[in-house]
């Protein structure tokens, strides 16, 4: 449980730092308007902190730890999660700075962002799977079967 409590402190301290960028980037660079840097403070806080303290309720009262599937979502989720968020501070900088990209730079960024929400969705997934194999493995009363 100490690991996901761990993870989810990570996650609020990048959440902090991405929106501290956010508002201090755009306020030094005289940028007024709806950029992706925006989104990542909320980003990392939701899909981040709040997720793994709810993972570390449940890792509290199920053998978690000791699932195939457990184990696949936390390192496939916390990859997709943390190339969403780069990607999106990338975007948002560009944003920030007016600068022109190419149609080809701006699908790869695109592309790298779907990547990662693909890596997320899939992590999540895995997570579901997880812990309805769990609940499945347990009766109505909380016992096992």
């Amino acid at each position: 449980m100490k690991k996901y409590i761990n993870t989810a402190f990570i996650y609020a301290i990048a959440a902090m730092a991405g929106g501290m960028f956010y508002r201090e980037f755009t306020k030094g660079n005289g940028f007024e308007g709806v950029t992706m840097l925006g989104k990542v403070h909320t980003h990392l806080f939701l899909l981040g902190m709040f997720l793994f303290l709810i993972v570390a309720l449940f890792a509290g009262r199920m053998q978690l730890e000791k699932d195939k599937l457990f184990h696949g979502f936390f390192y496939i989720y916390n990859v997709g999660v943390s190339l969403t968020a780069v990607m999106m501070l990338v975007h948002g900088t560009l944003q920030v700075l007016h600068v022109e990209l190419s149609k080809g730079a701006e699908a790869s960024i695109s592309g790298i962002a779907g990547i990662g929400h693909i890596l997320t969705g899939t992590g999540l997934v895995l997570l579901l799977l997880s812990l309805r194999k769990h609940a499945q493995e347990k009766g109505n009363d909380g016992k096992e079967k």
